[in-house]
């Protein structure tokens, strides 16, 4: 499994450009590659897929974490140019585009053979449970319903290997003890702290960063 950040408001790679929102590409062997939230705007998120060699059509899948215009932003932009990917939202934000397939997501349930969704948490985010043979590595948009519950709900598919993406103001971090991985992105209040209690796991997270995990 591999996760790039696209868009991130801080930067991992020269040449590509960072902006207040947050998205990421999951590619997994088991189905088309799945880009998850769109950032705040267009051309920042295309800028960054073409530098970083990712065809906007090639997503088979478009994942919203939730309706604040720095997930959403780019979505016009890849839209027009990928005709076919299958669109998941969470219920609450009623989100309707002509002509293409939307999943309004209340529930839990299964995106592709190792990647799902925890369902809409605290009514207004979901956060995706990605199998990986090291256990389950959970992304999230913000974090608003609260990285702890996101865990939770996340931990039904199996033992949590680590996190990636925004943990808002999350700080109970005895939540994150024994993850192998803690990555916070976009929306992190305690990034800093973060770092500092969790040295060996921490990974910093910023545009053009890439994550394997086999």
């Amino acid at each position: 499994m591999k996760i790039t950040i696209v868009y991130d408001n801080c930067l991992a790679k020269a040449g590509l450009r960072t902006g207040w929102g947050f998205s990421c590409l999951v590619e997994t062997a088991s189905a088309p590659p799945l880009l998850f939230d769109t950032g705040a705007d267009g051309v920042t998120l295309l800028h960054n897929m073409n530098q970083l060699g990712i065809s906007p059509g090639s997503a088979g899948t478009i994942v919203i974490s939730h309706g604040h215009g720095d997930h959403t932003g780019g979505i016009p932009e890849i839209l027009a140019m990928n005709k076919e990917a299958k669109i998941y939202v969470p219920a609450s934000t009623k989100a309707r585009i002509p002509g293409r397939e939307v999943v309004l997501v209340s529930q839990p349930l299964q995106i592709s053979e190792d990647i799902f969704s925890t369902g809409e948490l605290g009514g207004i985010e979901q956060s995706l449970a990605i199998k990986t043979a090291k256990g389950v590595v959970v992304v999230t948009g913000c974090s608003h319903p609260g990285v702890g519950d996101i865990l939770k709900a996340a931990s039904h598919h199996g033992k949590i290997h680590g996190i990636l993406g925004g943990f808002h103001g999350f700080r109970d971090f005895s939540q994150l003890e024994g993850l192998s991985l803690v990555c916070p992105c976009h929306c992190t209040q305690y990034k800093k702290e973060v770092a500092h209690r969790f040295p060996e796991q921490h990974v910093a997270c910023g545009a053009g960063l890439t994550l394997e995990i086999l």
